[in-house]
């Protein structure tokens, strides 16, 4: 397995208190960035580090810090979002709950660099005992020095709040986040002016992921370089997965990016295969809203190359052949599971999460869990097929906030790959009602590419 550096410790007792985090190793990262380096030389180690987003974009972190605006007389503005509303992501919510001073210290190290003396944690409304483990967390911080005004004599002041959210998915998008912080209804705002301008009371303001934020205290402690040499390529450092679905050890993973699916899947060190001995029918690799891929696309590309838990190899062959690593909420299927129920229910999510300000999304997610409910329940029509994959076109690119696209790539995946499926429901509509499709032909291998031929 490889090396773990967010959950090094999430098995030693008491971790989640102040006096043994402390005792190994934590607050190392705060007093060194605070005693021996400047805000811009953490913002240099974090670019260095080649750390990305790890709530589902993938921006790298150290670019987006370096874009924070910093005009004379004015506050900026720290805030994490521990939202975490999508389907399959349960990663954050781990971190919080066991080992919640990882997230305060990177809270207090993220602020010094960005020169933030307030920052907030933005927790989803559901989550109430993750919100009270945060506050007793950041009260024997605060006892103990490290909060409050001139932390370790350094003249750096700083003060982190718990606020918790509505249980909205759309407050997951960093401006509707924002709009929620100050009271307002979570509608996503129009950008630009983006949040590194013009954001939490209009200051500039930078949004994180739990999990990005916990990352940097690792690359204060043993430097961006050492970060990066861990991981392939663009897709450096470890990443937390949240697996879940017919597997054998569902549960939070912190893998080494680069390790391939395969070996996730089926390594006894991490899920250790598909539960009830049944066979690998379909994955969702980073969350619902991500492609969903068919067995053999999932394990391998569409070159035949073995497929990496890494940003660039899941998306290798676009939408096409290839998903998105996302927040990392990796949820599979076995061959007993019905993709079109399973495509139904998240547009019902998401219909249900719409926030209802842009007409596509408002309408679109709608339609599409309609017709799908007409196809799950054996009044569907060939043609309500190809309405989808229509209306999945019309909601994509023309919504405010991501959310548009959200609801229509797993609709738009779930065609592509699985059409044969659809079909068999309409055409076997009372069948359908009483078994589910089964495997098919989803875990063949795939052909072999043909070998370019020479030119010579």
């Amino acid at each position: 397995m490889g090396r773990k550096l967010l959950l090094e410790h999430i098995n030693v007792p008491g971790i989640n208190t102040f006096d043994v985090y402390r005792q190994n190793g934590g607050y190392r990262a705060l007093e060194k960035a605070l005693k021996t380096m400047s805000s811009d030389d953490i913002v240099e180690e974090v670019k260095k580090s080649g750390l990305r987003g790890r709530g589902g974009a993938g921006f790298p972190t150290g670019m987006k810090w370096s874009f924070l605006a910093k005009p004379e007389g004015k506050a900026r503005y720290l805030v994490c979002n521990a939202d975490e509303s999508e389907p399959g992501t349960f990663k954050d919510r781990y971190l919080m709950t066991y080992i919640p001073h990882l997230l305060v210290e990177g809270m207090i190290v993220s602020s010094f660099a960005l020169g933030a003396n307030t920052s907030y944690i933005y927790v989803r409304g559901e989550m109430m005992p993750q919100i009270r483990i945060l506050e007793k967390a950041i009260a024997e911080a605060k006892a103990a020095g490290f909060l409050g005004k001139n932390i370790l004599g350094s003249g750096f002041d700083h003060e982190v709040y718990v606020q918790p959210g509505g249980g909205a998915y759309i407050c997951g998008e960093e401006t509707a986040l924002i709009e929620s912080l100050e009271g307002k209804r979570g509608n996503p705002r129009i950008k630009p002016p983006f949040p590194a301008i013009s954001g939490l009371y209009n200051c500039p303001t930078v949004v994180n992921n739990v999990e990005t934020i916990a990352a940097v205290v690792p690359i204060v402690n043993d430097s961006g370089d050492e970060y990066a040499k861990l991981g392939i390529g663009r897709s450096t450092g470890t990443k937390l997965i949240s697996a879940s679905g017919n597997l054998n050890k569902p549960g939070v993973y912190e893998i080494e990016l680069g390790v391939s699916v395969e070996e996730f899947i089926y390594s006894d060190e991490y899920c250790g295969g598909i539960a009830n001995g049944k066979r690998l029918k379909a994955v969702v690799a980073g969350g619902s809203s991500v492609p969903i891929l068919p067995a053999n696309l999932i394990l391998k590309t569409a070159n035949g190359e073995n497929r990496l838990m890494t940003y660039e190899s899941l998306a290798e062959g676009g939408f096409a052949t290839g998903t998105m690593l996302g927040s990392g909420g990796f949820v599979a299927f076995d061959e007993d599971q019905c993709i079109v129920r399973n495509t139904w229910n998240f547009s019902r999510f998401y219909h249900h999460e719409s926030c209802g300000q842009c007409s596509p999304c408002r309408e679109g997610t709608g339609w599409m869990e309609k017709v799908l409910h007409r196809l799950e329940y054996g009044h569907g029509k060939l043609s309500d097929i190809d309405l989808l994959v229509d209306v999945s076109k019309k909601i994509e690119g023309n919504t405010i906030c991501p959310l548009g696209d959200a609801a229509a790539w797993p609709v738009a995946s779930a065609i592509r790959h699985f059409r044969d499926e659809f079909e068999w429901h309409v055409t076997n509509p009372k069948e359908a009602m009483e078994r589910n499709f089964g495997l098919a032909h989803y875990a063949d291998p795939l052909p072999k590419p043909e070998p370019e031929l020479s030119q010579n």
